[in-house]
């Protein structure tokens, strides 16, 4: 019998293990617990997450009708304000967009979230074309889910889709796409004079789809209003922002008032950088590139016409922000 209980304590000694010699149970449960925390708090946060991911989804099903022409007529002249007197902003050639029926606005993007560009060329289109003019804005999922989205809705701007798009071309709207998204707008401000899509070529789909010309909107003056340091994507990835709200960069930049600005989530006080605009001519796809256009092609001449203007624009500047 004593054999046997001495066998028995080495067998559970050996099962145990020896970590701490003292307490030889210890060395297996600690570790047994701090699993079972780790997967209880992954759980917990994949629950959480779920939960505000799918708060996000439904808060972004597209209403066309939100767009509101007398609380857009009511607010421009703050509008103005901010895109006269702050950006000094300039759009040349607006008249070359189509007097009415659908088309694709396809524009370069730049200024974080704070996307003046897209403030100063709001106010010339509902100034050149009237506020009863259709016209919608695609935006990042976060952006209408913020505290300004409410606001942003009523002058027409819905979530970045296909699908939305979609909707509102059918609805005979001009349509504001920006293909580099969050990608394009928090680029480092070294690469402030370049067209960056990211290879996203789902514009031109839409387009031949839609059956409406591409007309391409170049702005210069955005990524001179903070210091923009990294896009982040190694960072969203991580902390799996990537995967849970379509955020694909988590960007670091250097701003008002914050200083050093991670993510950019609750926006900047951006510096009164001059805001170019130009407006390319209309590109009608079938007539440029026959009844079967190639998606790479009309690509990369987008892009290309888009970049020739954009250094031009680029020549013309003097000094940052003062443009």
């Amino acid at each position: 019998m004593a054999a046997s209980r001495t066998d028995t304590a080495a067998q559970a000694h050996a099962e145990n293990g020896s970590a701490n010699s003292g307490h030889p149970g210890r060395a297996s449960r600690v570790p047994g617990i701090a699993a079972g925390a780790a997967r209880r708090g992954r759980s917990l946060l994949g629950a959480v997450a779920g939960v505000v991911a799918g708060r996000v989804q439904d808060a972004l099903k597209a209403d066309l009708d939100d767009r509101d022409p007398d609380y857009i007529r009511e607010n421009l002249p703050w509008v103005w304000l901010m895109s006269s007197l702050w950006f000094r902003g300039e759009v040349r050639d607006i008249g070359r967009i189509p007097e009415e029926g659908a088309v694709l606005l396809v524009g370069n993007h730049s200024g974080g979230n704070v996307t003046p560009d897209t403030t100063v060329f709001t106010l010339a289109f509902y100034t050149y074309f009237g506020v009863e003019r259709r016209f919608h804005q695609l935006a990042h999922n976060l952006v209408l889910t913020s505290p300004i989205g409410p606001l942003l809705r009523r002058y027409g701007t819905v979530a970045a889709s296909h699908e939305n798009a979609r909707k509102a071309l059918e609805a005979g709207a001009a349509v504001l796409v920006y293909p580099g998204g969050d990608w394009e707008v928090h680029r480092p401000s070294w690469q402030t004079n370049r067209v960056d899509f990211a290879g996203r070529r789902g514009f031109v789909r839409l387009a031949l789809e839609a059956g409406v010309p591409i007309v391409p909107i170049v702005a210069i003056g955005g990524q001179e209003t903070a210091l923009f340091l990294s896009h982040g994507e190694r960072l969203s990835r991580g902390l799996g922002l990537d995967r849970l709200f379509r955020l694909k960069v988590l960007p670091i930049s250097v701003t008002m008032p914050w200083l050093i600005n991670v993510g950019d989530f609750l926006g900047h006080v951006p510096l009164p950088s001059k805001i170019t605009i130009q407006v390319l001519k209309p590109i009608d796809l079938v007539e440029r590139f026959g009844r079967d256009p190639d998606v790479d092609a009309v690509y990369d001449h987008v892009t290309a016409v888009m970049q020739e203007t954009l250094y031009e624009l680029a020549a013309e500047r003097r000094l940052p922000v003062v443009g």
